[in-house]
């Protein structure tokens, strides 16, 4: 299982922010989060900004290459929306 950390004390991005480095930190094994590489059993994942830190995002691009995956899951209708964005990036 993998769960998305948000947290009121983590940055909440803006449309003005021009953030473009982000990775994800793994809380549960205090590592960056690699797949299949991060260790075992359930994952604490923390989008990170190279500019602000630990931030709260949703929905995750993450979320889009491996949606079942997830807690909570994206519903049809997210991951739908998010198809749609991610297609026209």
């Amino acid at each position: 299982m993998t769960l998305i950390v948000r947290d009121p004390e983590f940055h909440e991005p803006s449309a003005e922010d021009d953030c473009t480095v982000f990775s994800y930190i793994c809380q549960a094994h205090d590592r960056f989060y690699q797949r299949e590489a991060c260790g075992e059993g359930p994952h604490l994942l923390v989008p990170h900004c190279e500019n602000h830190g630990p931030e709260n995002m949703w929905p995750q691009p993450l979320m889009l290459l491996l949606p079942e995956g997830f807690e909570p899951p994206l519903s049809k209708t997210q991951l739908s929306w998010l198809q749609a964005e991610w297609d026209a990036a």
